[in-house]
């Protein structure tokens, strides 16, 4: 899966077939928080976001989400944006 940004939003584009040097990431949210000691609720309160959206990248940190959420993600845990990602090695 390839993230691409597009006017505000991220979203994710599914390869129907697996090609040479294709980029997965994947989201680190709940990795940077449990590193600060910062619980999915209170991580929803600082960043004034959802606590469902919040939660929904604890469990799928896969899933697409706006840019707007994941500025005030990165703002709340002290990170730049492109920090909330990683590269997953593809297999």
């Amino acid at each position: 899966m390839i993230f691409i940004i597009l006017q505000g939003s991220c979203q994710p584009i599914y390869n129907e077939r697996k090609r040479k040097n294709t980029i997965v990431i994947r989201l680190v949210v709940k990795e940077l928080a449990e590193e600060r000691n910062i619980s999915l609720s209170k991580l929803s309160r600082i960043a004034d976001v959802s606590y469902k959206t919040v939660q929904l990248m604890w469990r799928d940190p896969y899933h697409g989400f706006n840019t707007k959420t994941l500025e005030r993600i990165a703002e709340a845990l002290h990170v730049s944006m492109g920090d909330l990602f990683e590269e997953v090695p593809d297999e």
